[in-house]
């Protein structure tokens, strides 16, 4: 895979295992992750309320679009998509991923920025088990599985529950952005 891949992240929050193994992944795949943030410097991540490792950010939303990347990925951590839907450029960021058809993974609770972009209408997805209604009332039908792939729209989709799907979640985004 010669693919450039986003990492959307806000600057506190995120999972750590939910950035690093799918980094790892695309990077084992022969792709290039970046990690974009709403702001420059470095991210906090956390292993789940304890504070983790910090990763440098290559770029802000402001300064990149959908049309720079091949695909996007969403890490969870409740922080972290809570952050991202309130963010006006960060949510449009993902927005333009589904204009353009290009695949998006999201894991955990990172399935609420998708809510808030407005682009789980008819689509199926899974998520952490507290977002289902959110998910229901946004339109999608959601699914208690450990990787749900939706092709319903202009892109694919590919969604997990929780750190312990990280391997078939790694696995599914990987042939996604292939």
């Amino acid at each position: 895979m010669d693919k450039t891949i986003a990492f959307l992240m806000a600057p506190e929050g995120v999972e750590q295992v939910e950035l690093t193994e799918p980094w790892k992944a695309v990077k084992q795949a022969g792709g290039t992750p970046r990690l974009i943030s709403t702001e420059q410097g470095q991210i906090q991540a956390f292993n789940h309320l304890d504070k983790g490792d910090t990763f440098a950010v290559d770029a802000t939303v402001e300064d990149v679009s959908a049309a720079d990347f091949d695909g996007l990925v969403l890490p969870g951590g409740v922080a972290n998509p809570d952050f991202l839907r309130t963010d006006p450029q960060a949510v449009r960021f993902v927005r333009d991923f589904f204009d353009a058809g290009k695949p998006v993974a999201a894991i955990c609770h990172a399935p609420w920025t998708l809510v808030e972009a407005d682009v789980v209408r008819d689509r199926t997805l899974t998520s952490w088990p507290s977002l289902r209604t959110d998910l229901r009332n946004a339109g999608a039908t959601w699914e208690d599985k450990e990787v749900v792939i939706c092709d319903a729209g202009p892109n694919v989709l590919v969604t997990s529950r929780k750190p312990d799907d990280l391997k078939a979640f790694c696995q599914a985004a990987v042939d996604a952005f292939d």
